[in-house]
């Protein structure tokens, strides 16, 4: 038999439940300094969860094991061997994402321009003149993906060549925003954005309800920087851009783009201004926005329709000098009705 006293407890609890204050979520901003650029993290929580010194911490360890720019990372120290280099977590999965990239990209993303990148002057040296044809020509016989392999436990990366070098700027910005975002997610942290120069990744939404807005920046006709035209949103997911309007240089009017074509050995050429890869994870996004720069807007559609997991919006130049745009089918549900182009 249930007493009234139960009885009464009961509805107590029930009334409370629905005339207690419910805490709103707060919005958590961090921002600092890695990986040679800039991070910026908002997230929504009833309370503050992660701070910088967190996020410096988790920058710093991969700064350790992929950078070019320090000394004594493992990537320097792969570099510098003739045969082998020790593999961390972050290098090892990396490492295995750049190989499938590569495979699957039919060679059009490649870890191994590094001598490359250097020669050109977008390296951690700078050089003081262009390369000459034959240096090219005799660099490229070092260059190519599958002069690398993991060795069984994957603990170790091994060379075939011992002038093989490596580069992971094209795709370690991507992995640091996964690594990022994940450990907001070990946190509880089910709302958020994670910026690492320029690579997203975003969850949930905002504090107002509205889905995370982003911006993607078009050049002008003359490749100055142009503004922010196409608004996209987006329920979960990475989005990342490669493009050849911010680092280049001139020579002989000729825009010299710091994206390297790993087939031919010189910068690219061709009528890709940018791309833009939306997918699952931002280390996807990464490694195959530099892929879509090489292949151009044909191969790209094309190659698009094979792999559904990615959806991607190009900005190029015409044949008249104009920039124009288009996307895969699927990108257009991201872009936002109210667009300001």
């Amino acid at each position: 038999m249930i007493s009234l006293l139960s009885v009464f407890n009961f509805i107590s609890l029930f009334l409370l439940s629905f005339i207690s204050p419910r805490q709103e979520k707060q919005e958590w901003k961090l921002n600092g300094y890695a990986q040679g650029t800039t991070y910026s993290i908002i997230y929504y929580h009833d309370q503050e969860l992660v701070k910088n010194k967190e996020i410096d911490s988790i920058l710093d360890q991969i700064d350790l094991s992929m950078s070019l720019y320090k000394k004594g990372s493992l990537i320097n120290q792969f570099n510098a061997s003739a045969k082998r280099g020790k593999l961390d977590e972050h290098f090892k999965k990396v490492i295995v994402k750049s190989l499938e990239v590569f495979k699957v990209s039919g060679g059009y993303f490649d870890i191994t321009v590094e001598p490359l990148v250097q020669a050109w002057g977008f390296g951690a040296q700078k050089a003081d003149s262009l390369p000459a044809d034959a240096t090219i020509k005799k660099t490229l016989k070092h260059v190519g993906s599958q002069k690398l392999y993991l060795n069984q436990n994957g603990d170790y990366l091994y060379k075939t060549d011992p002038e093989v070098k490596i580069d992971l700027n094209g795709i370690a910005q991507g992995y640091s925003v996964d690594v990022l975002a994940d450990y907001l997610e070990s946190k509880g942290i089910k709302d958020y954005m994670v910026e690492v120069g320029g690579e997203i990744r975003v969850k949930g939404r905002k504090s107002d309800a509205q889905k995370f807005s982003l911006g993607i920046q078009s050049p002008g006709n003359n490749f100055d920087d142009g503004s922010m035209e196409t608004i996209v949103q987006l329920p979960a997911g990475a989005l990342t851009t490669s493009g050849n309007y911010r680092k280049f240089y001139m020579n002989n009017k000729r825009r010299m783009s710091h994206l390297i074509d790993p087939k031919t050995g010189y910068p690219l050429q061709n009528e890709m201004i940018s791309a833009t890869v939306f997918a699952n994870d931002a280390i996807t996004a990464d490694g195959y926005d530099n892929v879509f720069m090489g292949m151009g807007i044909k191969k790209s559609l094309e190659f698009l329709k094979h792999h559904r997991e990615m959806e991607v919006y190009f900005i190029y130049q015409k044949k008249d000098g104009s920039v124009a745009d288009t996307a895969s089918a699927g990108f257009y549900k991201f872009i936002t009705p109210n667009n300001s182009k």
